[in-house]
């Protein structure tokens, strides 16, 4: 009799998204990696999960998320910002670099790292912050392991990590050769614009930040991408002209689009949040949430992004415009994704492209976002006909709060996994965290 091969854990009877889409198949997995692709019932393992009924997606990755830390952990810090993105489902982050200090030296990326190593319950990068005084350093700071890459400010940043002039945005891009991601909003028009704002009044956020800055800014940062030869990664774009714009300059720029800014409308989100409906580049009318179904149907945003960027209730409760701008978002990336799934608005094969494929597919990441024999067993496991309510009782951000508390949703996480251990079953997390540094192809050739 042939013998009955072993694995460490079996993954059996769920409905597996394989790289050629969805298949009734088990996965068998060794050593934290997905050793093969087994027929229903085969193979033996110490460890056999039954995942009837569910779905089993490649680990979804959030590529924008600010965790504070350091400097300002009474928001939030890499424990718990990362506690909230596994009981979310997501498998891995990118962080951002608009910390305190920043993180724009070799020192604060080692820093950094040294902080989430046993700390962090997912896989995880940093974003190095771009700055006038460390332009000629990013060719090497961006090849330091555990980089996912550089981060420009051109608006709505202070200090050293705003880039908002075009010589030194085409210094920064003229320095490396990994994508640089890039916050674009036009600092000059929002300066001059100011006298927009009403005090008191959040509603006034996107008059003051409005179509016109963001797309100027797109513009500048795609045309010193083409001078300086350099690909680029235009941050939560949020009006249909840029989308327009970007479908076609898409050889040199990639997109990200946010779930916030497919959920909210302007005129709903400023009368019942007010100042939580604040953010970075603003939430706008129904007419531009519109505007980003349509080009996301067209196939132009790459990657979705939560931008998680917590503030505190109290740092909240002000007045606008003295308010900060960001609202979490890493739990409710996911269920909020599955549910435009359950109502039509893209299908699951999309949404595994745009949070599985997609970051792979831009940043290079190695032995993510599939489940096929030799990658790493990294699985979203979902039940999509879950109902559910969003309750603030069940967020881990140290922010407590979330625009999408209250709100009905079909779709559901029901385990994280990472290297073939489950951080999250059934919103129970592991006992300790055990996130490791994501690795590129980029760096490692470096």
């Amino acid at each position: 009799m042939a013998s009955i091969a072993r694995f460490d854990s079996v993954w059996r009877n769920g409905n597996v998204w394989l790289p050629g889409g969805p298949a009734d198949c088990d996965i068998g997995v060794t050593g934290g990696k997905i050793a093969a692709i087994l027929r229903r019932g085969e193979g033996d393992a110490a460890q056999v999960h039954d995942c009837t009924g569910l779905t089993i997606l490649p680990g979804l990755i959030d590529t924008q998320v600010h965790f504070r830390e350091p400097g300002l952990e009474h928001k939030e810090d890499l424990e718990s910002g990362s506690r909230a993105a596994v009981l979310g489902g997501v498998t891995g982050v990118f962080e951002m670099p608009n910390t305190k200090p920043l993180t724009d030296t070799a020192d604060a990326m080692e820093d950094k790292l040294a902080r989430a190593k046993g700390r962090m319950w997912t896989d995880h990068a940093f974003y190095m912050g771009a700055t006038a005084g460390n332009a000629h350093l990013l060719d090497e700071l961006e090849m330091m392991p555990g980089c996912c890459g550089v981060k420009i400010f051109m608006g709505a940043s202070t200090g050293d990590l705003l880039v908002a002039d075009d010589e030194n945005l085409l210094r920064v891009l003229k320095h490396g050769k990994r994508r640089v991601a890039i916050h674009a909003e036009d600092e000059e028009r929002m300066q001059a614009r100011l006298g927009e704002r009403v005090a008191g009044d959040p509603a006034s956020h996107p008059v003051w930040r409005d179509d016109e800055s963001a797309l100027l800014a797109t513009k500048r940062a795609v045309m010193a991408a083409r001078a300086a030869r350099r690909r680029v990664h235009i941050l939560h774009v949020t009006t249909p002209q840029e989308l327009e714009f970007l479908a076609g300059h898409k050889d040199i720029a990639s997109v990200e689009v946010t779930p916030q800014h497919l959920t909210l409308a302007g005129e709903e989100a400023y009368p019942r949040l007010g100042t939580l409906a604040q953010m970075n580049p603003p939430i706008r009318s129904g007419r531009h949430r519109d505007g980003l179904w349509h080009w996301l149907g067209q196939g132009v945003p790459d990657v979705i992004g939560s931008d998680h960027a917590p503030h505190t209730l109290a740092e909240k409760g002000g007045e606008y415009p003295a308010t900060p701008s960001g609202m979490p978002g890493v739990q409710t990336i996911v269920p909020l994704m599955l549910d435009h799934v359950a109502n039509g608005r893209l299908t699951l094969a999309h949404l595994v492209d745009l949070m599985a494929h997609g970051p792979v597919r831009l940043f290079g990441l190695i032995a993510k976002g599939r489940i096929a024999a030799g990658f790493d067993a990294d699985f979203t496991i979902v039940d999509l006909k879950a109902r559910w309510t969003i309750e603030e009782s069940g967020l881990a951000s140290r922010a407590g709060w979330s625009p999408f508390t209250g709100m009905e949703l079909t779709g559901r996480p029901v385990g994280t996994i990472i290297r073939g251990k489950a951080a999250m079953w059934e919103n129970r997390l592991a006992d300790a965290p055990f996130g490791v540094p994501l690795q590129f192809q980029e760096t490692m050739r470096s």
